[in-house]
C-alpha cells in the first residue's frame, strides 16, 4: 500500500480521537473563522443572481481546498508532518462530539421539564424557530439534527478525506458549511445560494448513503431502518436528508418529519418512519449513542476501505513488473 493511504488511516484516526477528547474550541474554531470570511466575501459579491453566487462559491470553497492542497504537497515528504496535518484537518472538519454534547445538554433540558431552557439551546444546533414547539416538537427537532449532522459533520468529512487526503476534508467542509451559510431558500439568497446549495447535494450524496447504511448496521431495529430508508428516504425535499433521517427513524423506532418552521417559513414534510412512535426527550439520548457509533464505524470503514485499495493496488504493481520482467 502506499504510504498516503497510511498517512490517511493514522492521521483521520488520531484527528477523531482529538475531537473525542477535546470537541470544538468555544472561539477561534477554523470553520468559524471560514465562516466571517465567506461572510465577508459575500457582503462584497452579493447580487440577487446565480452567477454571484457561483463565484462566491467558487471562491470560498476553490480558496479553501487550494490553500489545503498547497499544505498538503508541503509535508508531504515528511510522513510525520503529514499524518499531523491530516489530523489536524480532521479534528477542525468533524464535530461528532460538540454535535451531541449540544443534543444531551437539550436532552437533559427536556427531562428536567425545562421547556424554556431547551427552546433557548435549540438554536446551537440547528436553525428552527424554537418559540411555538412543545417538547416532544423540540425532542424531534433535536434528533433529525442529530442524524442529518452525523453525516454532513462526520461521515461525509471522512469520505471525501478518504478520497482526497487533506484537500478532500477542507474542501467538504467548506462546501457544507456555505450550505448552511446561504444554501436555504430564503427569498434573499434563492438565487444567490443555489450553487451552493446544488454543489452541497453533490459532495454529500456518498456520506449520506454510507450514514445510513451504518445506522441500519448499528442501530437497534436494522430491519425498521432498512424498511424506512427504501420506503421513505425519497419523500424527503433533501436528497441526503432523506436516507439519514429515514434510516435513523426507522433504527430508533421513531417517526420524524412533518412541520417545521425556518427563519419565518413553514414548511410541510412528508413523515419518515411512518410505523414508529412520535418522539419522546428520552430520545435524544439514544439518538446521540447511535450517531457515536456511526461515526466510529465509518472510520473503520474509509479507513479500512483506503488501506485495502492501496494493498490491492501495491499487488497489482507488483504483479505486472514482474510480468514485464519475465516478458524481456
Amino acid at each position: 500500500m502506499d504510504r498516503a493511504d497510511r498517512v490517511f488511516a493514522y492521521g483521520a484516526t488520531a484527528g477523531l480521537l482529538a475531537d473525542a477528547l477535546f470537541a470544538d474550541p468555544r472561539r477561534g474554531h477554523p470553520v468559524a473563522l471560514f465562516g466571517r470570511a465567506a461572510s465577508a466575501v459575500e457582503r462584497r459579491l452579493y447580487h440577487d443572481h446565480r452567477g454571484w453566487g457561483a463565484l462566491h462559491t467558487a471562491l470560498c470553497a476553490g480558496g479553501v481546498t487550494a490553500g489545503a492542497a498547497l499544505a498538503a504537497r508541503a509535508v508531504r515528504p515528511h510522513p510525520c508532518a503529514a499524518v499531523a496535518l491530516t489530523a489536524a484537518a480532521t479534528w477542525a472538519v468533524v464535530g461528532g462530539t460538540s454535535l451531541v454534547r449540544e443534543a444531551r445538554l437539550i436532552g437533559a433540558a427536556l427531562e428536567a421539564g425545562d421547556v424554556a431552557e431547551a427552546r433557548r439551546l435549540l438554536p446551537r444546533l440547528c436553525g428552527r424557530d424554537p418559540e411555538a414547539l412543545d417538547a416532544d416538537a423540540l425532542a424531534r427537532a433535536v434528533v433529525e439534527s442529530v442524524a442529518e449532522n452525523t453525516s454532513d459533520a462526520v461521515v461525509g468529512a471522512l469520505v471525501w478525506g478518504a478520497v482526497a487526503g487533506v484537500p478532500g476534508l477542507a474542501g467538504f467542509r467548506a462546501v457544507n458549511t456555505l450550505d448552511a451559510m446561504v444554501g436555504h431558500k430564503s427569498p434573499r439568497l434563492r438565487r444567490f445560494g443555489w450553487a451552493s446549495a446544488r454543489l452541497d447535494d453533490t459532495v454529500g450524496y456518498p456520506g449520506a448513503r454510507l450514514t445510513a447504511a451504518l445506522a441500519v448496521i448499528a442501530g437497534p431495529d436494522p430491519r425498521g431502518a432498512l424498511r424506512a430508508w427504501r420506503a421513505d428516504a425519497h419523500r424527503h425535499p433533501s436528497p441526503n436528508a432523506g436516507p439519514v433521517e429515514a434510516a435513523f427513524a426507522g433504527a430508533l423506532g421513531v417517526r420524524l418529519g412533518g412541520t417545521v418552521a425556518y427563519g419565518g417559513r413553514t414548511e410541510h414534510r412528508p413523515v419518515l418512519g411512518c410505523s414508529g412512535r412520535a418522539v419522546r426527550p428520552g430520545d435524544i439520548e439514544r439518538a446521540a449513542r447511535l450517531s457515536r457509533r456511526v461515526g466510529a464505524l465509518a472510520l473503520v470503514a474509509v479507513a479500512g476501505g483506503r488501506l485495502a485499495a492501496g494493498a490491492i493496488r501495491g499487488r497489482a504493481r507488483r504483479a505486472a513488473t514482474r510480468q514485464g520482467g519475465s516478458g524481456a
